[in-house]
């Protein structure tokens, strides 16, 4: 659907670390950048970047691509979606083949919704803009709110109409589907079928994710109407494309601005964000009055360590202030609280003051979390020594789930001090919490290991594949039947056992079998009582032959194009690129690569040799099979890099001896595995009594063994013993 010409001039254009750090903080190492991988929790930096090679990779949860595969993992889109993002970020312009109805109708459903979002966006935008119930309510509501144009224009602000179905006959008219409209929460549908606009009357706020995609809205009712109006704000439900436990308000337009300070500022509001914005302070996010979820606190944890949370000096801003807080410190962020004055939230003192005002009052006010908790637990607990013990409790468990122990020492002594008790009873106390921690994270692994057996047993019963004889009885299905189990003191109880044949019915029963019954499973059995079900496919000659074939691939990914010098059988020097002299030597002995991708990789490599400008390492990181892509990933992937004062010789200058060398010692251990096969088969009684037959054998493992010796002397001494 979009030209070839399109796609390579996206892909040359490019730049993973541009692409990448729109989602990631990298920082320089060597010749590379590193940053927190955004696949998986990651508590160090693990994901690579290499602008040279173009990729990037994980070395802990092996996720990785060129800028295209990032992309499709990190947006959760296809090929052609993740073409486009990167299209319009360059400002490439895709143009696509008319589609059928029949591909128009297969198009994926986020897009689906993205576009929805996207329209609607625009829509109640233009409405606050051009309309006169618009300028008159919502845009001069943002205005008595004293917002700047440039900052409505930011953020997107907009308007809903107060009309009960405005933006769905708009929609409808412009094309857009009723399922969409009702998907993404910007229509309801009534149980007489009457579809009704979500957010009349209101002003709206667009949710960004992090590239800036929306993926939702806010809608706040205004000041006119606010009394006896049970919700203020209203935000759209939760969908394939939303879920409120995993987006920031405002971080799409302050990443870039928290990246350069390496600091956040965490605040309640909307309006908040705005208004900081407004003064100048852009490195903000709002998590609209929610408890931070661990899924936000990775995701900020992404641009930076540090965390300043802003909450009004009134009681219900201090207790905000201790929400989430033990998330946040055990994912490693640095936490300081800032308190603003009686009378003033976010909102109210940026307005007042600009960002060098707001700057110097943050530094001169804000706290170290830790120690702004233990002074205001003593406030609380007075004399009250059981209050007292109580609250002491709670700061070093707060002390505890700090993942560094130098920092953990600091904040023991600090607090010590403060509360006027012995580092090593604090010690000790911190210690006890770790370990329980421990215990309950052991726990839930084991959970999740059941869960997980469980889950596999009942796919392989669904493909008719049956238990071993000698199971366990944790491994044998009982199709939801009940066992008697012997208990610890000497009676018997039922033993629940999950559905196995036919499975749950609902995601819904499966979650409610495992809150009932999760603490009824038998532990797992030892791991060499585990019993095996599928042998494994590759023998172990098959594991080193495709070992070796994976270096030999990895000069081919790397230099494939570039001219080796080799003789011909008169002695001449010819030059040939390394892709057709492995393909060439290979096929001359009739061999082909055990791993069918391999084998797949080298021919379309040499088949492509005669493109111009053809580069192997290009060919491969950005081709459109994903296979291929992401073996190129791995095999240009490098997780150390020199420091500046090391030298090594350049590879390409090693290549043609590398890739001689490798091709005799793929020989050789081809050869050694027919060998073993042939001394098999000559132990065999059938073939021993067979003269003929036992001859030929013979005669070919003479051969073979001659071959192998020369191999051998050609690769140097090498003793071998069969």
């Amino acid at each position: 659907m979009i030209s070839q010409a399109i796609i390579d001039r996206i892909l040359d254009t490019a730049n993973i670390e541009s692409v990448v750090s729109e989602y990631v903080t990298l920082r320089r190492a060597g010749a590379n950048l590193k940053g927190l991988c955004p696949f998986h929790d990651d508590k160090t930096p693990s994901f690579m970047v290499s602008p040279a090679k173009g990729i990037c990779k994980c070395f802990a949860c092996g996720e990785g691509g060129n800028a295209v595969q990032f992309i499709m993992k990190i947006e959760q889109v296809g090929y052609v979606e993740a073409l486009k993002l990167l299209g319009k970020k360059y400002g490439i312009e895709v143009e696509e083949k008319e589609l059928t109805p029949e591909q128009r109708q297969s198009q994926n459903e986020r897009e689906a919704m993205f576009a929805v979002n996207e329209w609607a966006s625009k829509y109640y935008n233009e409405l606050m803009q051009n309309d006169i119930d618009g300028r008159t309510l919502g845009l001069n509501y943002f205005r008595s709110r004293g917002f700047r144009d440039d900052i409505i224009a930011k953020f997107r602000l907009g308007y809903s109409l107060d009309k009960w179905d405005a933006l769905y006959k708009e929609a409808i008219s412009k094309g857009y589907k009723e399922e969409f409209l009702v998907k993404t929460g910007l229509c309801f549908k009534r149980e007489n079928g009457q579809v009704t606009d979500k957010y009349r009357g209101r002003v709206m706020f667009p949710w960004f994710n992090v590239s800036g995609k929306i993926v939702a809205f806010g809608g706040r009712v205004l000041d006119s109407r606010t009394k006896g109006v049970s919700q203020k704000y209203i935000n759209s439900s939760e969908s394939i494309i939303y879920s409120k436990g995993r987006e920031l308000y405002g971080l799409y337009q302050a990443k870039k601005q928290i990246n350069k300070e390496d600091r956040v500022f965490m605040v309640e509001g909307y309006t908040d964000v705005l208004s900081m914005h407004q003064c100048g302070i852009e490195n903000v996010v709002a998590n609209s009055g929610t408890a931070l979820s661990e899924a936000q606190i990775r995701l900020l944890h992404r641009f930076t360590n540090n965390i300043t949370l802003l909450y009004d000096g009134d009681e219900a801003g201090i207790h905000a202030a201790l929400r989430g807080t033990d998330m946040l410190l055990a994912e490693g962020m640095n936490v300081k609280i800032l308190l603003l004055p009686d009378g003033d939230d976010p909102d109210s003192f940026a307005r007042k003051h600009n960002a060098t005002e707001f700057k110097e009052y943050v530094e001169q006010h804000q706290t170290d979390f830790i120690i702004f908790k233990t002074n205001l637990l003593l406030q609380d607990a007075g004399r009250d020594p059981l209050k007292k013990a109580k609250l002491t409790q709670d700061i070093v468990y707060s002390i505890s789930v700090i993942p560094e122990e130098i920092i953990r020492a600091s904040y023991i002594h600090e607090c010590s001090e403060l509360l006027g008790i012995e580092e090593a009873v604090l010690l000790r106390q911190t210690q006890k919490d770790r370990a329980a921690a421990f215990e309950r994270i052991k726990k839930e692994q084991e959970q999740e290991k059941l869960r997980a057996q469980y889950l596999d047993r009942r796919e392989k019963e669904q493909q008719g594949v049956t238990t071993p004889q000698g199971a366990s009885a944790t491994e044998a299905s009982n199709n939801g039947e009940t066992t008697p189990r012997v208990t610890p003191n000497g009676g018997t109880q039922t033993e629940v056992s999950a559905p196995a044949s036919g499975g749950f019915s609902s995601p819904e029963e499966e979650e409610a079998f495992y809150a009932l019954h999760g603490d009824d499973f038998p532990p797992p059995p030892h791991e060499e009582q585990q019993p095996i079900l599928i042998e494994t496919k590759k023998s172990k000659e098959d594991a080193r032959l495709i070992g070796i074939e994976q270096m030999i691939m990895r000069l081919i990914v790397r230099y494939g194009e570039q001219n080796v010098t080799k003789q011909d059988e008169e002695g001449n020097d010819f030059s040939i690129p390394l892709a057709r002299f492995v393909y060439e030597d290979l096929s001359a002995d009739n061999i082909t690569f055990r791993s069918e991708l391999y084998a797949d990789m080298l021919i379309d490599c040499v088949n492509h040799l005669g493109d111009d400008n053809f580069n192997a390492s290009r060919f491969f990181r950005n081709n459109p099979k994903l296979d291929y892509s992401n073996e190129a990933v791995e095999l240009l992937s490098e997780r150390y890099q020199l420091s500046k004062g090391q030298v090594m010789q350049p590879e390409e200058e090693l290549a043609p001896d590398y890739i001689t060398h490798m091709l005799f010692d793929y020989k050789f251990a081809i050869i050694e595995d027919l060998l073993r096969q042939y001394q098999t088969q000559l132990a065999d009684p059938t073939i021993t009594r067979d003269p003929v037959r036992s001859n030929e054998i013979l005669t070919q493992y003479m051969q073979l063994s001659d071959t192998q010796r020369r191999i051998a002397k050609l690769l140097g001494e090498r003793v071998f013993i069969r």
